[in-house]
């Protein structure tokens, strides 16, 4: 017997890494990215509301008209929530703003010195920058540091929680990442980190942590995911809602610019030789 194939639209939308396209459903203005990707992913993105939709590549127009019209209700909530939200005021870096770094918060002090640029860490965040340091290298200095920060706690975190789980990861890593607090790549036994993480506290880093590692027995976030996570870190419900308050409700003047994405159907933080680090 022959198995069952997916049918494929008689257009083919478009190649993976195409320019994203704007249609209209019904008043809404929806950008639609294809990617090699297996599901749609619908998204609210800050400040303006703005509905983006990524698809697999075989996926039509229709199907995605289809999909934000059936979802129109949530899509209006979570603009009229975003049109709420207070503005973001970028960082200037500067002397007096508040920075924070595992769930304290800490008044940034910008110091120029004739030696290499660093951060310190005492009664506030202090940042050493040679004279005439801009906004851009003052917030590199400053993300670097945050970046060690993790990477300096990270080996023994996943280790233990390895130990706990039963499984190994191939590699790890830490990085920016706009619309995730982390993500796992089952197939190379992959997972990533995002640098915010750097700014909450310790417990968050590790709900994000058991969650990518969990991925590895799990790849979906079905009921027999939530029941893993339910056995080996029975707080994660609490822990999932404190994420996301911390990082909605931290200071404007954040490192990290709060991008406001609300996604539908997963509020989850994401989706080969020796254990290795990856390059950042």
């Amino acid at each position: 017997m022959t198995a069952s194939r997916r049918p494929r639209p008689d257009r083919r939308p478009g190649p993976a890494g195409a320019p994203p396209i704007a249609i209209d459903v019904g008043g809404l203005r929806v950008e639609i990215v294809r990617k090699a990707i297996r599901h749609l992913h619908l998204r609210v993105l800050a400040p303006a509301g703005l509905v983006r939709v990524s698809t697999p590549l075989w996926v039509d127009d229709d199907a995605v008209r289809r999909m934000v019209g059936a979802k129109r209700d949530w899509i209006r909530r979570q603009q009229a929530r975003l049109a709420d939200r207070p503005p973001v005021v970028p960082a200037q870096m500067l002397s007096g703003e508040h920075h924070d770094f595992r769930g304290r918060r800490y008044r940034l002090q910008v110091i120029e010195t004739g030696g290499a640029p660093r951060v310190q860490l005492g009664a506030g965040l202090e940042l050493y920058v040679r004279t005439g340091t801009g906004i851009e290298q003052r917030a590199a200095i400053l993300h670097e540091w945050y970046r060690r920060q993790l990477q300096a706690v990270l080996p023994d975190l996943i280790a233990r929680w390895e130990a706990a789980i039963g499984v190994r990861v191939a590699a790890w890593g830490v990085k920016r990442m706009r619309t995730r607090w982390g993500s796992c790549n089952v197939v190379a036994r992959r997972i990533w980190l995002n640098l915010e993480l750097a700014r909450h506290p310790p417990e968050h880093l590790e709900y994000v942590v058991v969650h990518e590692l969990l991925h590895l027995l799990e790849a979906g976030h079905g009921a027999r995911f939530k029941a893993l996570m339910d056995v080996h870190l029975p707080s994660w419900r609490t822990l999932r809602r404190d994420l996301r308050r911390f990082g909605s409700e931290s200071h404007p003047q954040s490192m990290f610019e709060r991008r406001g994405e609300v996604q539908a159907g997963d509020p989850e933080p994401g989706s080969t030789r020796r254990r290795r680090r990856m390059p950042e």
